[in-house]
């Protein structure tokens, strides 16, 4: 037949054969059970037929059970060109259990083996890790090439230590194909470092759509696990491919079960003898899946006479991969924005059957880039009657890659509620998954063609203007812009801040900025949270997030001899990932009682205890939500600034006076998400302090969040100090912020951040030229808020950057509607 043809043939076959597609469009070969009609009504006929034994029995159905899985085995050889003679075939329940067979066997090697593995592996590949004396994972193709050819790198870990490396044929994520000539070059390796090394070649995902040729045995992997399921749907089995020259290794295994032994000695003494007329009988134990087994070879039979060889499947499913990828690229919105984002894992090469297989995997963003949870995408594939699959695709290696989650995230999300089949699509502005499609044997044109069409009418948006509200652009500088100078967050309460780098996007959340105020001390006798006003030392444990290793690293920069550099994970739930033990405990912070987090790690509090000189613990109060209680700000507007304020027009940002507990929400700050100061107005508070002979101060010590200055060099008595008690909001790039009420202060502003030594100033200035209605104020509190259009990429995960525009709202302003904002 001319492949021309073969679509229209799978088109006409499929009514007949697979009648579960009625009306469905079937794009999930790669993990759900397609069977035709054909191979159940062959093998149906065949047991009513025929009578099958135990084939651990010398009657006459037990022989005849035992030819016919001989034949079995060896039809499957044949359509891997094995030679009999070269390999042996095990029968398993699925490709994991081939793998867990063989990384059993390993781990009885004297000292352990060593591992590595590939990034796009499989789970069932990367679990076998944790058997592992040590393990190496490679993070690219070049890697590993790297690897194989230096030939003066022994084994990580011991030069005589066995080895197995592990990897796939096809990456069940996005369908690259990986080297196939890698075993060969692992064998050359081995045999020049003097090293056992072996190859362990998962081929579930290639052999169902690509033939697989083991005929150069020095060329072939030592252990092929293959999935039949899902080859012909039918029936659920496995079977691992051995060489028979590296058998010898799986006989390490230590387990026997009936039917690979042929002698069990238990009473006063405790001898066995294995099996050993060939290599499967010492594996396959218990009782066969005789049934299953049987069943493998109507479905080759069906396979072979319906749909043509491995190579005909491979060309058609190529083409229609291809037919897929290029319509998926093609779609855009109308301002001319993709509405796909494909991972390819760096592969350009669909339509070219030896290195891409027909697996495209992708997710969907709407006109302003913002991203569509997949979760949504199914469920309304789903109601549309197209299977397919989303999410983490038991591939976290490709997905961490793929959507660039750094490991510290994907703990932090899991933490969070995110686990396989939840609804935790889009985390921090990023996707958890993805969406895969993966064609196979029996998909068809009219799929990829229907399946485009869908995406089309539901995600692709033609009329922008009509259905997304235009995210307002940074306003030019003028005589009444500011910038932002500096950005801080202060992890720990009370403790020094964290300068954000300049050209850091920073994230903003409805508490205030990531990682602000999420960690406090608490004293162990009180419960209470420790401030710098009682332990001015707090000022000298320097934190810094390294997001690079997921942690947060403080370091004190006291005399106190013998302390070092401690870590703590980023991650929300330490005690899952790093054995630091925690539990739930009220505190007192602030005036409010809340649920923390408290760590019980003696390293960790006795760093913080030696620091200090005073027995404390540390405490979390995470920003997921996963404590039993929330914090409101408690910042409002002063009586001073009211007066200040021109009356109120209607339509402009509006005033907000909060009811106690209604205000936004915060961590651990004092009274509100963000705490905001000018730069002009520290310089007029450093004159005056100057001229009653003081000492000026720094801005570190009013703790503020946000530093805003004049762009550009302004003459002295020009700027505009004390400008932002007046403001009703401001614009800091495209995200919008609503003043709460000045800052009232206390005597922690004399605290020296850099010395902890407690000075006058600028407290005694301050209440000097400061005071309103008998209280002390600097700098203004604020709270984020969300832009109306919650489609834009601004919205979806607001950041701000030192350097960011920053324009001050006031009632003169226009209406802030206009601007796309949230009032």
């Amino acid at each position: 037949m001319d492949d021309s043809k073969y679509d229209q043939y799978l088109e006409h076959m499929r009514l007949s054969e697979y009648p579960m597609l009625k009306g469905t469009t079937y794009l999930d070969h790669a993990g759900t059970t397609l069977y035709s009609k054909s191979l159940i009504d062959r093998f149906s006929a065949d047991m009513i037929a025929n009578h099958y034994g135990n084939p651990h029995s010398a009657s006459s159905s037990s022989q005849n059970t035992s030819a016919r899985i001989d034949t079995v085995r060896t039809s499957l050889l044949d359509l891997f060109h094995a030679d009999p003679d070269e390999f042996d075939l095990v029968f398993v329940a699925n490709a994991t259990a081939g793998i867990k067979l063989v990384a059993d066997a390993f781990r009885e090697s004297e000292g352990g083996f060593w591992y590595g593995y590939h990034k796009d592996a499989h789970t069932s590949l990367v679990g076998v890790r944790e058997l592992a004396a040590s393990h190496r994972c490679f993070e690219s193709d070049e890697d590993v090439e790297r690897w194989l050819n230096d030939d003066h790198r022994q084994l990580e870990s011991s030069q005589n230590r066995t080895g197995l490396f592990g990897y796939p044929a096809q990456s069940n994520m996005n369908g690259r194909r990986l080297p196939l000539h890698w075993p060969g070059q692992i064998s050359s390796k081995a045999q020049r470092s003097g090293n056992s090394l072996y190859t362990l070649l998962d081929a579930a995902a290639l052999v169902s759509t690509a033939p697989l040729k083991l005929s150069n045995t020095e060329n072939a992997p030592d252990f092929t696990v293959l999935s039949l399921y899902k080859m012909f749907g039918f029936p659920d089995l496995g079977c691992l491919i051995v060489r028979k020259s590296s058998g010898g290794i799986l006989r390490q295994r230590k387990y026997f079960g009936g039917g690979t032994v042929d002698m069990v000695v238990c009473v006063k003494e405790q001898w066995h003898a294995r099996k050993s007329e060939t290599l499967h009988d010492g594996f396959e134990d218990g009782t066969l899946p005789i049934h299953s087994i049987l069943a493998v070879q109507s479905a080759l039979e069906v396979h072979r006479e319906t749909l043509g060889s491995l190579e005909r499947i491979s060309r058609h499913t190529t083409a229609l991969a291809k037919q897929l990828l290029d319509g998926l690229e093609s779609l855009q919105h109308g301002n001319k924005t993709s509405v796909c984002t494909i991972y390819s894992g760096g592969s350009t090469a669909y339509g070219n059957a030896s290195a891409q297989g027909p697996i495209v995997s992708f997710n969907v963003q709407n006109a302003q880039g913002s991203w569509i949870g997949h979760t949504e995408v199914e469920k309304l594939a789903s109601i549309k009657d197209i299977q397919l699959r989303t999410g983490g695709l038991c591939n976290p290696g490709g997905i961490a890659s793929s959507l660039d989650l750094a490991p510290w995230e994907m703990r932090q999300n899991f933490s969070a509620g995110q686990r396989c089949g939840t609804d935790h699509d889009i985390m921090n502005g990023k996707p958890t998954g993805m969406i895969r499609v993966s064609l196979g044997a029996m998909s068809t044109s009219s799929d990829v063609r229907r399946f485009l069409e869908f995406v089309e009418e539901y995600f692709v948006e033609d009329d922008v203007s009509n259905t997304i509200l235009p995210t307002p652009p940074p306003t030019p500088c003028t005589s009444r812009s500011f910038q932002v100078e500096s950005l801080m967050v202060y992890p720990i309460k009370s403790c020094a801040g964290y300068r954000i780098p300049t050209g850091t996007p920073w994230y903003i959340r409805k508490e205030g900025l990531v990682w602000d105020r999420e960690w406090c001390l608490i004293h162990r006798g009180t419960g209470a949270a420790l401030s710098q006003k009682r332990y001015p030392k707090m000022a000298l444990l320097r934190p810094a997030i390294d997001f690079t290793k997921g942690v947060l690293r403080v370091r004190y920069t006291g005399s106190t001899a013998g302390l070092q550099v401690i870590e703590v994970p980023l991650s929300e739930d330490p005690s899952l990932f790093d054995n630091a033990d925690y539990k739930n405990q009220t505190a007192r912070v602030c005036g409010d009682t809340i649920t923390t987090r408290l760590y019980r790690s003696e390293e960790l509090n006795m760093f913080f205890t030696d620091a200090l000189g005073v027995d404390c613990q540390l405490a979390r109060f995470p920003a997921s939500g996963t404590t039993t209680s929330t914090r409101h700000a408690k910042a409002h507007l002063q009586k001073y600034q009211k007066q200040q304020r021109e009356p109120h027009i209607p339509g402009s940002f509006p005033e907000m006076e909060l009811k106690q507990g209604a205000g936004p929400t915060m961590l651990l700050s004092n009274e509100s998400p963000i705490l905001m100061m000018s730069r002009s107005s520290l310089n007029r508070l450093n004159e005056q302090i100057k001229l009653n002979g003081g000492k000026a101060v720094h801005a570190e010590v009013f703790r503020a969040n946000i530093i805003i200055a004049e762009p550009y060099v302004t003459p002295p008595g020009d700027e505009e100090p004390y400008a932002e008690d007046t403001w009703h909001g401001m614009q800091i790039g495209c995200q919008y912020f609503r003043m709460l009420g000045s800052c009232r202060r206390c005597q922690m502003v004399c605290v020296d951040q850099d010395t902890a030594v407690k000075n006058e100033e600028p407290f005694t200035t301050l209440s000097k030229t400061r005071r309103f209605d008998g209280k002390v104020f600097f700098g203004q509190h604020s709270c984020h808020v969300p832009l109306a259009n919650d489609l834009s990429p601004q919205s979806q995960n607001p950041t701000i950057t030192v350097g960011d525009v920053v324009r001050p709202i006031t009632s003169e302003d226009e209406v802030m509607e206009d601007a796309g904002i949230l009032c």
